[in-house]
């Protein structure tokens, strides 16, 4: 009774208006703050759900003027990932083997929007290292021979100046060079000359002439979002693995599309990444600058090459002194990095036989690799190519699967100079012992987690640091 008549003299008090209502009408308030979502007084809200990379799904109850960084910021948050600015929505069209990165700018509902009632198309929550890559490295994203400038610009600009002139609005560089164009109403493929200008994309009717009377327009890009082929030859029948496409923004059906391909990755990666400099213009800039504002070399169009979180956080250390020291001599790096290895296995054997599991130490060293990010299990080639580049064909992004030829190797799978590459690790046996080689056996390593961690510090035969994993997120 007690109890009861506190609770009705709790009820009898006059309600007192929340002060700041803003910042109680959002669903995540406890986990995000107000600055990083759109200010609103009365704010729709609807549910859509986000797949990771392992098929697994989240439904999120979110305002429909959320942004897309905005819903990765709360999946990082929620999910207690670090944020190295890499995480990234992904739009996937299931029916036509289409997908993009959707920018940090755009609204969610928009692009859902778009989708056709019966259409299973996917949001996913992925990490995408390419995504302001061109702000980094530039000079890999714009080959000369793809490049001219107007007749009042000086010929020698320098890969930095390119991007501001992309960025400005009364000058333009200009991309041009060959691609394959499907025909309208036809599965047959046409090779055309192609331009790009800051009014669209136009095709030459007479070989690479460039006079006006012989262009002849293409596609704009205000009403319509740019997609990469997923599926390579198989759906549109593609001379080459290396298609885009652009797609009206209320069209669902693929008489729409405007499809292209290129005739390697570098060409494909010169034309998308132009086509978003001018489509979005100083935006794409502004968001750069808002994930990366207070890191040094980030002072407006100062546009130099930066090292990633990754790179930065690997150094050899040596920790047997009183005083920590960094190691430079790579043969010293591997020296320690065994004999740790074999410390920390031989620690692993007492942790397992003291609770009456002796296994031997070969065997641990066979399977401590399983729990790993970077190692992918039985996946084919074609399914690991897809995997980098769904991250990003940046320098450095890899990981470490199994070999389907021979299933006592593994395969580690790299991306470098835009394309991928496959590396196989064979294992030797010395002495009773088991090691792990990638250079016939000049180096060896006792399990693949120490391989994995030399190569993140020094490129030894490969063409460079294992820098970037990719991994199979769960939400």
């Amino acid at each position: 009774n007690r109890r009861t008549k506190k609770d009705d003299s709790i009820l009898e008090i006059p309600s007192i208006p929340n002060p700041f209502p803003e910042l109680c009408c959002s669903p995540f308030s406890s986990v995000l703050s107000a600055s990083l979502l759109p200010k609103a007084t009365s704010r729709k809200k609807q549910v859509i759900k986000v797949y990771s990379e392992d098929d697994t799904s989240k439904a999120l109850e979110v305002p429909t003027d959320i942004t897309a960084r905005d819903v990765c910021q709360l999946l990082i948050l929620k999910n207690h990932y670090i944020d190295d600015h890499n995480w990234t929505l992904f739009e996937q069209l299931t029916h036509t083997g289409l997908g993009r990165a959707i920018e940090d700018h755009e609204l969610v509902m928009e692009v859902q929007s778009n989708w056709g009632i019966e259409e299973e198309n996917k949001l996913y929550f992925r990490k995408n290292y390419a995504k302001y890559e061109f702000f980094k490295n530039p000079v890999s994203f714009f080959p000369d021979h793809m490049l001219s400038f107007s007749n009042e610009t000086n010929a020698a600009v320098s890969h930095s100046g390119i991007l501001q002139m992309f960025l400005s609005s009364s000058t333009y560089p200009e991309i041009h060079g060959y691609l394959y164009a499907k025909e309208q109403g036809k599965k047959s493929w046409k090779k055309m000359f192609f331009l790009l200008r800051r009014s669209g994309l136009y095709f030459s009717t007479k070989g690479t002439s460039k006079e006006p009377r012989h262009l002849q327009f293409f596609c704009e890009f205000s009403n319509s979002d740019m997609y990469m082929s997923l599926t390579g030859k198989k759906i549109s029948g593609a001379p080459t693995n290396y298609g885009f496409c652009f797609k009206p923004k209320k069209s669902g059906g693929t008489r729409d599309l405007k499809q292209l391909c290129a005739d390697d990755e570098q060409s494909r990666t010169c034309w998308m990444t132009a086509i978003r400099l001018l489509k979005y213009g100083m935006q794409l800039y502004q968001n750069y600058m808002q994930l990366y504002q207070g890191r040094s070399g980030c002072s407006p169009l100062n546009i130099t090459p930066m090292r990633s979180i990754s790179e930065n956080s690997l150094v050899a250390m040596d920790f047997s002194g009183h005083r920590s020291r960094i190691i430079e001599n790579p043969t010293e790096v591997l020296s320690v990095a065994v004999e740790e290895g074999l410390a920390w296995r031989r620690r692993g054997c007492l942790r397992l036989n003291s609770h009456s599991s002796p296994i031997a130490v070969s065997n641990i060293g066979m399977s401590i690799h399983r729990s790993q990010s970077w190692f992918h299990h039985k996946i084919s080639r074609d399914e690991a190519q897809r995997l980098i580049l769904q991250h990003g064909l940046v320098d450095g992004v890899f990981l470490v699967r199994d070999s389907q030829s021979n299933p006592k190797t593994f395969v580690l799978s790299l991306s470098h100079g835009l394309k991928i590459k496959h590396f196989q690790i064979v294992p030797l046996e010395d002495d009773g012992e088991l090691f792990y080689t990638l250079d016939d056996g000049h180096t060896r390593f006792t399990d693949l987690i120490q391989l994995v961690e030399f190569y993140q510090l020094n490129k030894g035969v490969l063409p460079c640091k294992l820098k970037h994993y990719c991994a199979r997120i769960a939400l």
